[in-house]
């Protein structure tokens, strides 16, 4: 394991993008606990964390404070740098205008639904080439469940004369599974959607974590 000098030497030579999340964290740590470095401290932070640099920023500086025992003053630097972190991942993904696959739409809505206590339901319209019309927000709700009403998604392709629309939405528990509200709407999209010769490009459920793609696991090939 490197020391902290050697860390902060790393990043001077070799630039901030060859460091480890590991090597990151202990930058923003200065120092470790009882004679300790920084580095072992911030690896004990992310085990902690099963290494998810996300759900360490959800969990905010209070929660940090009991985790890894750390002062106030550095709680809030290590979540303050994720915070901005995030930020800057959900602005430059904001600018993305084409879906080629499930982890193109996870890179674009993970920064923005993963931190979310309730859930939210989303939709984009998709042109021919996949390039995003619209992106539209269709309801929000509780913890375990948002109302979807499928004839208004299907209404707004129409009228974006859409030719695919692609589905969104996150779980605040964690878990990727879908539920089998989130397969009955699946289901009832493709349907209606068909009368007007418009695809259902994929559903993803997002998480803090693992993320759930619909078509990845083979759910339009059954139907």
């Amino acid at each position: 394991m490197l020391t902290d000098k050697q860390v902060r030497g790393k990043l001077v030579n070799q630039g901030v993008r060859s460091l480890s999340d590991a090597e990151l964290l202990s930058i923003l740590l200065q120092k470790g606990e009882a004679g300790g470095s920084a580095l072992e401290l911030a690896e004990r932070l992310l085990e902690a964390y099963d290494h998810n640099l996300m759900r360490i920023a959800l969990d905010g500086p209070g929660k940090l404070r009991s985790v890894a025992q750390l002062g106030i003053a550095r709680a809030a630097l290590v979540s303050a740098a994720l915070e901005i972190g995030r930020r800057g991942r959900a602005a430059e993904n904001s600018m993305r205008d084409q879906i080629m696959s499930d982890r193109d739409v996870i890179e674009l809505f993970q920064p923005e639904l993963a931190i979310l206590p309730h859930e939210e339901f989303w939709v984009l319209y998709l042109n021919a080439s996949n390039k995003i019309l619209d992106r539209v927000r269709i309801s929000q709700g509780g913890v375990t469940g948002t109302v979807v009403d499928y004839k208004l998604i299907v209404k707004r392709a129409v009228e974006r004369l859409a030719q695919g629309i692609l589905l969104v939405h996150n779980h605040p528990s964690g878990n990727p599974l879908p539920s089998d509200a989130d397969t009955l709407i699946t289901e009832k999209l493709v349907r209606a959607a068909s009368l007007f010769e418009i695809t259902v490009a994929d559903h993803v459920i997002i998480t803090s974590g693992e993320c759930y793609s619909f078509r990845s696991h083979g759910f339009f090939d059954r139907l």
